[in-house]
């Protein structure tokens, strides 16, 4: 993997190129100490990851970000002396297209700077994974919608998500009749900053959600841990380490399909941009349940992954800019809770399922 460093920083400079000199399979393609020459070289040799700094002279990290990702695309991992310190610009950068964050990696023996090592290159390691087929459809089963079950909407999102999540929330009303969850890839350190931040840019709170906690209507809930998000047969929320080998964690997948198998009502089930396929096969199973789909366009995504992967699976109902996902979003969950009552839902599931 051809990894650029981007920091102002020599002695940091010189200690991520150590590290990735020592780690198997990676080299550093070039090196810039500020956002403006990062443009500049992007531009002229186009590397397979760039570690991007926040701080910087000329132009910072987020800028630099908005531009690379408009001229010349390319993944970004935010590595930053301290992200908890940084909240504000990682999330800026996130919406902006930069795929992750991790603290700066040091050098040492000391086991914090062997961890925090371990865990740069793992993360590295994950990105390059980004990537992943989706699974075969299932065959139709029935089940009965119990009265009372709220509607739920459940939305996925990667590359360019906070900030597409933020224009998407700011359009839903806090009396909308339905429960919605978020997945966002994200690392678990990040979710609680990440909650309060979606909860400055909307006109109600988001909450990260907890093992045990059953989801009900006007309420936002985001996935908060490393492992998978996923609905259980007593409609609460709980977390799972499996599958491990995907390397979207959490799996926007593994909660739509859990949603497919265990949740009793119909929904909205909408993709927001992000780099790769997660959330197309879960979305197809939710088509097949009678869900109501929303791709964001191509147009508006920072990254035309996810979407895309869903509207070429032929389960996305609607492709719309992301200025009308709310609302869409809107007049759908109204349409389903005016339906109300018991009906019999038509469902897909996994025939490996038991």
């Amino acid at each position: 993997m051809r990894i650029a460093i981007v920091n102002n920083l020599r002695l940091t400079v010189w200690s991520l190129r150590r590290i990735l000199d020592a780690a198997p399979g990676h080299q550093v393609a070039w090196e810039a100490y500020d956002g403006a020459r990062a443009l500049e070289m992007c531009g002229k040799d186009r590397p397979d990851l760039i570690l991007m700094d926040l701080v910087m002279p000329v132009m910072n990290g987020v800028e630099a970000t908005r531009r690379i990702m408009s001229e010349c695309p390319c993944p970004i991992l935010v590595v930053t002396s301290t992200v908890q310190d940084h909240l504000s610009m990682v999330f800026e950068s996130m919406g902006l297209g930069a795929l992750d964050a991790v603290n700066t990696p040091t050098l040492g023996k000391d086991p914090a700077a062997v961890k925090s090592r371990e865990d740069f290159l793992k993360k590295i390691r994950t990105l390059e994974k980004l990537t992943k087929q989706p699974a075969g459809l299932p065959r139709k089963t029935e089940t009965l919608i119990p009265p009372g079950t709220p509607v739920m909407v459940a939305i996925g999102s990667s590359t360019g998500g906070p900030k597409a999540l933020a224009e998407v929330l700011s359009g839903l009303s806090p009396s909308l009749p339905a429960a919605v969850v978020i997945v966002q890839h994200v690392n678990q350190e990040f979710t609680d900053g990440l909650a309060a931040w979606l909860s400055d840019q909307g006109p109600f709170a988001v909450e990260v959600a907890r093992p045990g906690q059953r989801p009900q209507a006007g309420h936002i809930y985001l996935a908060g841990r490393n492992d998978h998000l996923i609905i259980t047969s007593a409609l609460t929320f709980t977390y799972t380490p499996d599958p491990q080998a995907t390397p979207y964690r959490p799996s926007v997948d593994e909660f739509f399909k859990s949603l497919q198998q265990n949740w009793p009502g119909r929904g909205v089930a909408v993709i927001l941009t992000g780099m790769g396929r997660d959330g197309a096969a879960g979305m197809a199973l939710l088509h097949g349940a009678h869900w109501k789909t929303i791709a964001q366009d191509q147009a508006s995504s920072v990254v035309y992954g996810m979407p895309k992967a869903a509207v070429e699976l032929g389960v996305a109902e609607s492709v719309l800019p992301i200025n009308e996902v709310a609302s869409a979003v809107t007049r759908l969950v109204n349409q389903l809770s005016r339906g109300g009552g018991n009906s019999i839902l038509t469902r897909l599931r996994d025939p490996s399922a038991p």
